[in-house]
């Protein structure tokens, strides 16, 4: 494959080493075209760098891969995102699936995963690791998941200030980065608190960190 022709990659990935392994693995096959490390920066890479197939962990800072994934498909329904992750629960895949994802592959999976997943997703196709493919087949046969996940009650935008406030941000911190009023993040949170049955902002940091909004 002449260098000309190299499909383009941007990699998403908070790990230092991981990234710079990746970018070893990548280099022979991809032209790769950026490394950011969350998932803000992720959105707006792929809106300048145009990539051919994004590959990203799903714990990231700020904003993590499956909202940014979300909001990344209402810019260009196309996108093509393989989720490169340590999760190794059937919720994730399938709630990766169901947003969309071109791909998921665990950390600890042989390289060449990677690879074969990568270009299935150049080819429209769909990859899902082998490790977890049985469960997740049998979850969207049972329909299991998705009715019990109180997530699904969150708003895009109630996710983007859950994962910041558990992450730390105070709600001036939040209206600079979402560029809204620190008057509309405390509605949201309270909107959330009232939603859940939460009393406390820190009963709403262990909501985020048990459903996955955000890692500990």
């Amino acid at each position: 494959m002449s260098r000309l022709s190299r499909p383009r990659v941007l990699l998403a990935d908070d790990h230092r080493m991981v990234a710079e392994g990746l970018k070893s693995l990548l280099s022979a096959d991809f032209e790769l075209v950026g490394v950011v490390e969350d998932g803000r920066a992720l959105i707006e890479a792929a809106k300048r760098l145009h990539p051919d197939v994004i590959v990203a962990d799903i714990t990231m800072p700020n904003l993590n891969g499956l909202d940014a994934l979300a909001l990344l498909k209402k810019v260009n329904p196309k996108v093509k995102v393989v989720f490169l992750t340590m999760h190794q629960e059937v919720a994730y895949a399938r709630r990766a699936l169901e947003a969309g994802a071109a791909g998921f592959v665990l950390k600890h999976s042989a390289p060449a995963e990677l690879l074969t997943a990568i270009r299935a997703a150049l080819d429209g196709k769909t990859y899902l690791t082998p490790a977890l493919a049985g469960e997740v087949i049998q979850a969207f046969r049972q329909g299991t998941d998705a009715p019990g996940d109180p997530t699904a009650r969150l708003t895009p935008r109630q996710r983007e200030i859950l994962q910041l406030l558990a992450e730390g941000r105070s709600a001036k911190e939040i209206a600079s980065t979402l560029g809204i009023s620190s008057r509309t993040v405390e509605f949201h949170k309270y909107q959330m608190m009232e939603t859940h049955g939460l009393h406390s902002t820190a009963e709403l940091v262990h909501f985020a960190i048990k459903h996955g909004i955000v890692a500990i």
